[in-house]
């Protein structure tokens, strides 16, 4: 069965809890198996890597680790963060994200 998350790859999201709290960024990748995501530019951790044929320097690499998507929450279109629903669109008749707050579909 597929799981059905209120986050999507290109979203603007917010951190609403942990180290990175108000934090806003665009998601790059969703791990549904996971329930995690990983944020442009947010909980960033430092790895430190031997030098090899991709690095040969080596050195130590800055990366943004997965964050859960329970602590995420999507930027609507009034730039303001908000709890996200679905419904079908009356003129498509297929099953849409929209904003509680505004009730604007979120693309």
């Amino acid at each position: 069965m597929q799981k059905k998350l209120h986050i999507r790859k290109g979203d603007t999201v917010q951190i609403i809890a942990g180290d990175s709290k108000g934090q806003q960024g665009k998601v790059l990748m969703v791990e549904k198996s996971k329930d995690r995501a990983i944020v442009e530019g947010v909980n960033m951790v430092s790895k430190h890597s031997k030098p090899n044929t991709k690095n040969p320097q080596g050195g130590i690499i800055r990366k943004e680790a997965p964050v859960h998507i329970s602590n995420l929450m999507v930027i609507d279109g009034t730039g303001k963060p908000g709890r996200t629903g679905k419904r079908v669109d009356a003129k498509t008749e297929k099953l849409v994200r929209y904003s509680k707050k505004t009730g604007e579909v979120i693309k």
